[in-house]
């Protein structure tokens, strides 16, 4: 049994006729009355007696009619219900430097509008402080780039980012990459020429790059994103960050060049405690991010990102 087959008939004993009740319901005739057949076979008896002038419920009908308004009467006080309550509660959530770059500003409008009632604590940290954070219950929710957690914890791919060379353009071409830049492209071998920064080995950015490429010559090392992208847009160093480092820098002339040879693709996982341990307000804040990350992607303002089923 469906509700709109106890809308339909609710509709047709108020109007008197099968005609009328599908104006009403802006449906056809034939779609109303194989509704209603439906009806009765499962309830197995008649409900309506057709006649010259429309049709009238039978003793059956009646009894039944008056029972499926105060169904649909409660049905659509659960519903009010629903939209008047508010979720309540507290939720931390951890993005690494990068991920909230692109991704903080826009969660936290959606759980505004949401979710006001819902307190939010939002750490942005190395994503291997905030595995640690996990491990340790200190996060209810985290993105991070390594499912090197607790085997109770919930993980799930969410989005997988594509890995670039970043520098500035006059280091580039001193280098003699001219082409390079025209491409939007760079192998390896190319990168090892320059001086490259890059986050030290508690990050997890450097521990995904040491373990897919092999002799990557590190000058530096700063695990700071802010400090390390502006050494790169006003120093002569390299890096090789995803496109979301890079947003707070896109009017500078610092270029962009996808990693060649080997291509690399960063997996971001969505963590949280089990779906049994989550908060209602956990639950929707987790649903709430998924729901922010496939509107970005979507749109075309996370360049570079491609979004995992889930």
């Amino acid at each position: 049994m469906e509700l709109k087959q106890l809308k339909y008939f609710i509709t047709i004993v108020e109007s008197g006729s099968l005609g009328k009740a599908a104006q009403k319901l802006e449906v056809g005739t034939s779609a109303l009355s194989q509704q209603i057949a439906k009806l009765e076979d499962e309830l197995c008896t008649r409900l309506l007696q057709r006649n010259s002038t429309g049709v009238t419920p039978t003793p059956s009908g009646l009894a039944f009619f008056k029972q499926a308004q105060l169904s649909l009467r409660h049905i659509q006080y659960a519903v009010e219900a629903a939209h008047s309550s508010r979720l309540t509660g507290h939720v931390s959530v951890g993005f690494s430097p990068s991920i909230a770059s692109v991704l903080g500003i826009p969660f936290m409008q959606l759980m505004s509008q949401r979710y006001p009632d819902i307190k939010i604590h939002l750490v942005e940290s190395l994503s291997g402080n905030l595995t640690n954070l996990v491990n340790s219950r200190q996060l209810d929710i985290a993105i991070i780039f390594t499912q090197d957690v607790d085997v109770n914890w919930a993980v799930q791919p969410l989005l997988k980012e594509q890995m670039f060379l970043m520098a500035n353009s006059c280091l580039l071409k001193s280098f003699g990459f001219d082409q390079c830049i025209q491409e939007g492209r760079i192998d390896l071998e190319k990168i090892n020429r320059l001086p490259l920064v890059l986050p030290s080995q508690r990050h997890g950015l450097r521990k995904f790059l040491d373990q897919k490429v092999e002799g990557l010559d590190v000058n530096y090392e700063i695990d700071g994103l802010h400090l390390l992208m502006n050494c790169v847009s006003n120093l002569n160093l390299a890096t090789i960050q995803p496109v979301s480092a890079h947003f707070d820098y896109l009017k500078t002339d610092i270029c962009l060049l996808k990693v060649v040879e080997p291509e690399l693709d960063r997996v971001n996982y969505l963590i949280s405690l089990s779906e049994e341990e989550l908060s209602p307000a956990s639950l929707a804040t987790k649903v709430a991010i998924k729901s922010c990350v496939k509107e970005l992607i979507n749109n075309g303002l996370w360049p570079s990102a491609e979004l995992l089923d889930f």
